[in-house]
């Protein structure tokens, strides 16, 4: 049999982040793949990862001031990605966080969606983005309000069109199985893990760096150690909260705004350990901090649970959790990190952080598309009729039925629960 024809539709290409580096993994995969996305603004200095590769872009792409502001238009882009011609495709990847799992395919094509995460503005993360975009009240907030709510009725009605939702964490498989009411099975983000590798002398500071967002937490970490003066904290990042963090530093916190990835790379390798307060979908810098050699202080929800193995549950431990984002919690945890520090050894972290390799992903991906294609190909054989499964349609003379790959059923790739709301369902 030919080789599947594949297609692979990203949400936008606007810089080399964190989905893009999923996204630099399935063309390794799919080297002859074609490429979707909505919009396609990636600079040239980033573009290596695509290896020369065209993108098919959406009529967004060609929208009033779509390249400083396309993410204004995202009440357009279910619409968008509908317009997707993928007939002529077998096999079809989307690598989804908005809205790239609603393109349109057929009976005979298998999608596979690998999930970032569903849609966080629309779902369960809604009151927090309207509140800390100033959109609590007022007819602007009722506008953005109504957008949302058509967004998850869209949602909810195309998952029906994929056939295995791929999820990048045990947090946003629970994420997906709310939002769908689908299972999902886990394949964790590729990391560049060997470029955080190295060794050097641990230095007497702890380390928090990533954007200065306000999920992310910063000002807690800085508040917190400022209230341990015996302790250096070092803060790699800019963003809005830059200013907080400012005013909450004392003595004994260094704040360094944005700094280039050497910087930051040795700050890794000589940090004591790395503190972290944001509830994150996976936690890429959670597992570059490992890749280091440095040991954990995070807090214990989000991607965080599948990375740190944490002391008092793991025989060979690499960091530790607080249950709680407050101040009082984060002392707490690094007071007992202190007192434990011995038995979090940066080779037990370097060795943790392996199991979140590219080469990893991209073994883990291959072996679960394989093992879709073959089971999709058995359950479309099992719906021809018997008397078509002859000769002529099958190599000599094998039936269908005898040709299909066994599978025993696991959880992780459980049919699809039909879950949508009645008004969904009327809707479509």
């Amino acid at each position: 049999m030919r080789p599947p024809k594949v297609a692979i539709v990203h949400e936008w290409l606007s810089t080399y982040a964190g989905s893009e580096r999923v996204l630099e993994q399935l063309i390794k995969l799919y080297p002859a793949a074609d490429i979707f996305a909505v919009v396609d603004f990636l600079p040239d200095s980033e573009r290596g990862f695509l290896q020369g590769r065209p993108v098919t872009t959406s009529f967004i792409q060609r929208l009033p001031f779509a390249k400083k502001h396309f993410r204004h238009y995202l009440p357009l882009m279910p619409l968008a990605v509908e317009q997707f011609d993928l007939g002529g495709y077998d096999l079809i990847l989307s690598s989804n966080h908005a809205v790239a799992k609603g393109v349109l395919t057929g009976p005979d094509q298998l999608h596979v969606s690998y999930v970032h995460s569903p849609i966080r503005y629309a779902w369960d993360l809604q009151s927090q983005y309207l509140r800390e975009s100033g959109l609590r009240t007022g007819l602007k907030s009722w506008i953005v309000r109504a957008s949302l709510h058509y967004m998850r009725l869209w949602d909810t009605r195309t998952a029906s069109g994929v056939d295995c939702f791929v999820a990048n964490s045990s947090f946003i498989r629970r994420r997906i199985s709310k939002a769908y009411g689908r299972d999902s099975r886990i394949v964790f983000p590729p990391v560049d893990v060997a470029g955080f590798s190295g060794e050097a002398e641990k230095g007497d500071f702890f380390l928090a760096a990533g954007r200065m967002v306000p999920y992310k937490k910063m000002p807690l970490i800085v508040e917190a150690f400022a209230r341990m003066p015996q302790h250096r904290l070092v803060v790699i990042g800019e963003g809005p909260d830059f200013e907080r963090c400012k005013a909450l530093a004392t003595p004994n916190v260094t704040l360094l705004g944005y700094q280039p990835f050497d910087v930051l790379r040795d700050h890794m390798l000589r940090a004591r350990g790395f503190v972290f307060a944001g509830e994150e979908d996976f936690g890429i810098m959670l597992v570059e901090a490992q890749a280091a050699g440095t040991p954990l202080i995070a807090y214990g929800n989000g991607g965080a649970r599948d990375i740190v193995r944490p002391l008092g549950a793991s025989a060979v431990p690499t960091g530790m959790f607080f249950e709680e984002q407050t101040v009082e919690s984060i002392v707490d945890a690094v007071s007992r990190f202190v007192a434990h520090e011995p038995a979090m050894t940066p080779l037990a972290c370097k060795s943790n952080a392996r199991a979140f390799s590219a080469e990893r992903f991209r073994a883990e991906m291959a072996a679960l598309v394989a093992e879709e294609l073959a089971a999709f190909d058995g359950r479309q054989a099992d719906t021809v009729p018997h008397s078509h499964t002859n000769a002529q349609a099958w190599p000599n003379g094998i039936e269908a039925s005898a040709r299909a790959p066994s599978r025993t059923p696991v959880a992780a790739s459980s049919p699809r629960v039909q879950s949508e709301p009645a008004i969904v369902q009327e809707l479509s």
